[in-house]
């Protein structure tokens, strides 16, 4: 707690430092020579201390130039406050030339206390020397430390980041595909459920018997959707189990039901049949459900052609007989949808009205990629 405490306050924590390294040496330099003089200079050299963080550099400079000064002087004191800021700017500085030059105070220094007091005091010579070059390795193992665990956190962010970045991306990715799946889920339904609705009330007022058949395809369509709403939302109870995703296996009973709501449509397959990955499978289904259900709400066509042919590709035509696009018209939801899923998948999907008339929805899903 008292070290988070005291980084908050780093301006304390330099006055400390600061006074800690004056005392004892302007204690020393009261029994040297001269010791008004060299009482000034260590409270001289220890002031810059104060601003060491925000500039190491020119605060090496000045205790420099302050320890010389009191070498020169006849009363050579044991340089804290250089250590110190030799300390601060190996532990701070990532800029070889700042430590270069910083680095350059330890031979100043050496050759001040060689010139005053020669050879007879090589012992003392070398202390000093030594004592600044532990003050600069110990700043330098520091910042190597500090160096390090800042990569370490840097690194935890980034990550963390890219993890959210993919969390993001994979929940709207989900998010997309649960909207194509209720929208072919609803609009199929829907469609097929106004087309008999209107053909039970045209018969109803003739024969009431006669508008069975609609309201039973009503019934079964909006049960078909009911179980696809909560496969698709996930709200099956674990005891009932999840029904299997559509595929091209029930296409029959796609088609079944929109014959049921009078539009006459012709399967035809093509190729050996094989079995295809659950995503390839899936797409196709809700390929030719999406452009079915387009038939039925916007083309007035009484006839629609599905083919399916197997091969490198599975390709898929769905073509009926009605009004075809309108010139000018913007594609709706869901043939953007077929495109979003087909695209997934490395294919491609076409749309639009041929000169024979009608409306055509082609689209290849590739079943052997190197991915």
């Amino acid at each position: 707690m008292i070290w988070s405490w005291l980084h908050r306050r780093p301006g304390l924590v330099d006055l400390v430092i600061a006074v800690a390294a004056w005392l004892p040496t302007v204690a020393v330099a009261t029994h040297r020579p001269h010791p008004v003089a060299t009482a000034l200079l260590v409270t001289l050299g220890t002031l810059p201390l104060l601003r060491r963080r925000q500039a190491p550099l020119a605060v090496v400079a000045a205790t420099t130039a302050v320890a010389v000064a009191i070498i020169l002087l006849g009363s050579p004191l044991l340089p804290l406050q250089l250590g110190v800021a030799l300390y601060t700017l190996a532990a701070s500085s990532e800029s070889r030339t700042m430590r270069g030059l910083g680095l350059g105070a330890l031979p100043v220094v050496a050759l001040a206390l060689t010139v005053t007091n020669g050879d007879d005091e090589f012992g003392s010579t070398a202390f000093h020397v030594v004592f600044l070059a532990a003050a600069w390795l110990l700043g330098d193992a520091i910042g190597a430390r500090r160096a390090y665990v800042r990569e370490i956190e840097e690194k935890a962010e980034r990550l963390e980041r890219e993890r959210l970045t993919e969390s993001r991306r994979v929940i709207a990715e989900e998010q997309a595909r649960i909207g194509r799946e209720l929208h072919d889920v609803v609009a199929h339904a829907l469609s097929v459920i106004v087309v008999q609705a209107g053909a039970a009330e045209e018969v109803f007022e003739l024969d009431p018997k006669l508008a069975g058949p609609p309201i039973r395809a009503i019934d079964r369509a909006a049960r078909a959707a009911l179980a696809d709403l909560r496969r698709v939302l996930g709200t099956v109870n674990a005891d009932e189990g999840y029904a299997p995703q559509p595929g091209l296996g029930r296409l029959d009973g796609l088609l079944d039901q929109v014959r049921a709501t009078g539009l006459d449509v012709a399967l035809e397959v093509e190729g050996a049949l094989q079995p295809l990955p659950a995503t390839v499978d899936l797409s196709a289904y809700r390929i030719i459900q999406e452009a079915l259900t387009n038939t039925l709400k916007h083309a007035d066509a009484r006839h629609a052609r599905v083919s399916v042919r197997y091969g490198d590709d599975l390709r898929l035509q769905i073509r009926d007989d009605g009004r075809g696009q309108d010139p000018g018209s913007r594609p709706g939801t869901g043939l953007t949808g077929m495109r979003e899923r087909v695209a997934m998948l490395g294919g491609r999907v076409e749309a639009g009205s041929p000169a024979t008339g009608g409306y055509l929805v082609s689209a290849e899903i590739p079943l052997h990629t190197d991915r």
